[in-house]
């Protein structure tokens, strides 16, 4: 069955950086055909999308609260995405979840834990 699987979450200070990675296995069709996105969740609020990369990596976007200092990119031949965060505010500490879409297909990881914080 699909599987995404989040890692690279920790705890770090402000204005430091991580590099989450999500590995896809399951799929199919091939990666490259998925959007992948990354989403987060912070306590109390709504699950927000902070990045996504168009199927075959054709365009990005971004939540405007993190453009400029996240960069989503994808690997198809290892079937992973990536989200390098830097410059780490307190107010991006959330569960950071990852995304595949394909048509009417949707799957989900099942999150990691970033906290910002000094």
């Amino acid at each position: 069955q699909v599987q995404l699987v989040e890692s690279g979450g920790g705890l770090v200070q402000p204005g430091g950086s991580l590099r989450l990675s999500c590995a896809a296995s399951g799929f199919r069709f091939t990666f490259s055909s998925y959007t992948m996105s990354w989403y987060r969740q912070a306590p109390g609020k709504e699950r927000e999308l902070v990045a996504a990369t168009s199927a075959f990596g054709g365009s990005t976007n971004y939540a405007s609260s993190v453009k400029g200092r996240f960069t989503i990119s994808r690997d198809n031949a290892k079937n992973t995405v990536y989200l390098q965060m830097i410059s780490l505010k307190p107010e991006d500490t959330a569960v950071y979840y990852c995304k595949a879409t394909r048509y009417g297909s949707m799957y989900w990881g099942q999150g990691t834990q970033v906290t910002v914080s000094s």
